[in-house]
């Protein structure tokens, strides 16, 4: 079943043509629509107000700090290495073809076959399936991550409406939706992206509480980022305490940004020595779950695969 983008329909697959059932979500058409010669019918605001409704209730509902400031899920390994992935933007690649997020040491190593020859043709050091070689085949395997609601790929699709590349233009509502639909999935960022959204009014008006909200929903996840600008918001808020308790989790979960605000606040006297230290601890802790020779090496040879 697919959605139709002119009617709104889920549809089974007989309802398209071969060509439009490979088309994305807000290009594909039933054959139905294209016989009456309706066009795309955007995303509007009354979708993203239904699509926010459950949360516009929950919103109601206080998060305790029991729930907000307790220990975030672990971070995931890297599925060839099996060490901890890194949480730097360049520390991990995510493989179109297989879903998966390979750490910046396994991509950069060199890739055998199943006789121990190395591989020239560059290929997923995960599933050995050869890179795409044009941008029609990165968008096929995107919408089959989508299909597969992989929430990472819905996800990143929602980025590029977001930002008007890849073929698409900027839809910020197009991007909420696709957000929405990611966060559902289990996409921490996707949760931190609409905090973004709300925080800066792109698609919807602005609200700073629902920001926050997001922010925090986002946070619960595993979202360091997240993390560090609820941090920043209590720092506004005068509430250096809670601050300081956002800072210290995103640090153990490798925000560098986190330390350096309260190496900040230590330098004027508004942290404790044992703040700082307690925050120099975390981040070498972190520090000795990602670090690797391999991933050195990958950092090493291009800036791009710097993991910290």
């Amino acid at each position: 079943m697919k959605v139709c983008a002119a009617c709104h329909t889920d549809l089974p697959k007989d309802s398209y043509s071969k060509k439009q059932w490979k088309l994305d979500e807000y290009q594909r058409r039933c054959k139905v629509c294209i016989t009456d010669n309706r066009e795309v019918q955007p995303v509007t605001n009354e979708i993203i107000k239904s699509l926010d409704s459950m949360y516009l209730e929950n919103i109601k509902k206080k998060i305790s700090d029991e729930e907000l400031f307790k220990q975030p899920p672990p971070l995931d390994d890297c599925p060839i290495c099996f060490l901890t992935l890194p949480t730097f933007h360049s520390g991990s690649t995510y493989m179109i073809c297989c879903g998966k997020f390979v750490c910046s040491g396994c991509v950069y190593a060199p890739v055998y076959d199943d006789q121990g020859k190395k591989v020239a043709d560059k290929k997923c050091p995960f599933c050995r399936t050869p890179h795409p070689t044009s941008d029609k085949e990165i968008t096929e395997r995107l919408i089959t991550r989508m299909d597969n609601n992989d929430p990472i790929a819905i996800f990143n699709r929602g980025c590029d409406y977001r930002d008007g590349i890849c073929g698409y233009q900027q839809d910020h509502i197009k991007a909420l939706e696709l957000y929405h639909r990611a966060a559902e999935l289990g996409c921490a960022k996707a949760y931190c992206s609409i905090g973004y959204a709300y925080d800066a009014g792109e698609g919807v008006e602005v609200d700073k509480k629902k920001s926050k909200y997001y922010l925090e929903l986002s946070a619960m996840m595993g979202s360091e980022a997240a993390r560090h600008d609820l941090g920043m918001k209590e720092e506004d808020e005068g509430d250096m305490e809670r601050a300081l308790k956002h800072w210290m989790i995103a640090i153990g979960d490798g925000d560098a940004g986190s330390l350096k605000q309260i190496k900040r606040l230590y330098s004027n006297g508004l942290a404790t020595k044992e703040d700082y230290t307690k925050a120099l601890q975390a981040y070498q802790e972190y520090l000795g779950e990602i670090k690797s020779v391999q991933r050195d090496k990958a950092a090493a040879a291009d800036e791009d695969n710097r993991y910290y």
